[in-house]
């Protein structure tokens, strides 16, 4: 970039949970500055997991810790390209990014879901997932194959 970094903004923690991965979560589901609805459909989805969960040692916000880091991937292709061809390169994700593309992952496919509320979409994906599968699951590991076919390229790395 020609100009320097923009600064990370500080989050605020959520009034229920008091964690920021909550609100950033939230701010990511939000929809045209609407914040107080997608905090009740979290919410709304959450309680609906602490209804519908099996193993009663994990609260429900565990259980969404776990689904999200269940979807998170580690390595991503990237396109290069070297002398006329473009060549998909496997690189590791940053921490950030990671957690960025679990929750957009996440929530995308929540609403791709066919089910009667986006409360119980994003519970029934987030219940998915925990149990290491569902479409957000699947989506890491096709990225995971992806960058494993690719492996061959890895020398091009920037």
């Amino acid at each position: 970039m020609r100009k320097r970094q923009a600064k990370k903004r500080p989050l605020l923690p959520d009034p229920r949970f008091n964690d920021q991965l909550v609100t950033r979560f939230v701010n990511m589901m939000m929809w045209d500055g609407k914040k107080s609805i997608a905090f009740k459909v979290f919410y709304d989805a959450i309680d609906i997991v602490e209804e519908k969960k099996q193993d009663e040692e994990k609260t429900a916000l565990e259980l969404w810790k776990d689904a999200l880091s269940n979807v998170m991937p580690h390595v991503e292709v990237r396109s290069r390209r070297v002398g006329g061809a473009t060549f998909q390169i496997p690189m590791q994700i940053r921490p950030d990014r990671k957690v960025s593309m679990a929750m957009k992952w996440l929530i995308g496919y929540a609403r791709k879901r066919n089910e009667k509320s986006m409360a119980l979409r994003l519970a029934n994906e987030i219940l998915a997932a925990a149990k290491e599968e569902g479409a957000a699951v699947k989506k890491r590991v096709d990225t995971h194959k992806m960058a494993e076919a690719n492996k061959a390229f890895s020398h091009f790395r920037f």
